[in-house]
């Protein structure tokens, strides 16, 4: 489980449209979360997609090391928010944009990427598990 398989990563155009357009977002500094939600229909329970902006961050070498460091958070701190969805049947599509204009500390990104996740639990108990 302590792992990011290549299945977890969101390639799928259709499914990325679908975040886009049906789902819900909110803004976490530095992230920007859109997410949607259903019944689980794949044996993953989540599919991340990990966005930097090439405006804000012209060297590929720090873009895909913000990348990086965003994966190495979701892997650590998958594994509740996985069990959660799983006990619900629920699957997320998950998009993370990275808006901040500077680089910052890999604790600082996974602490904000702890923070996403549990807003997002909370967002599912009020609206979908609780009916």
């Amino acid at each position: 489980m302590n792992n990011f398989k290549k299945e977890e990563k969101l390639c799928s155009k259709k499914l990325i449209d679908e975040i886009f357009t049906k789902g819900y977002s909110f803004t976490c500094y530095p992230f920007k979360i859109n997410y949607f939600s259903r019944e689980l229909q794949n044996k993953l329970p989540a599919k991340v997609l990990i966005i930097v902006s090439k405006k804000r961050f012209k060297n590929a070498v720090t873009r895909n090391l913000i990348k990086r460091k965003i994966r190495e958070s979701f892997r650590l701190n998958k594994e509740a928010f996985y069990k959660m969805l799983y006990n619900f049947n629920y699957e997320t599509n998950i998009s993370l944009i990275y808006i901040g204009n500077e680089l910052i500390t890999s604790n600082e990104i996974e602490l904000k990427l702890r923070l996403a996740l549990e807003k997002i639990v909370e967002y599912l108990r009020k609206n979908i598990f609780s009916k």
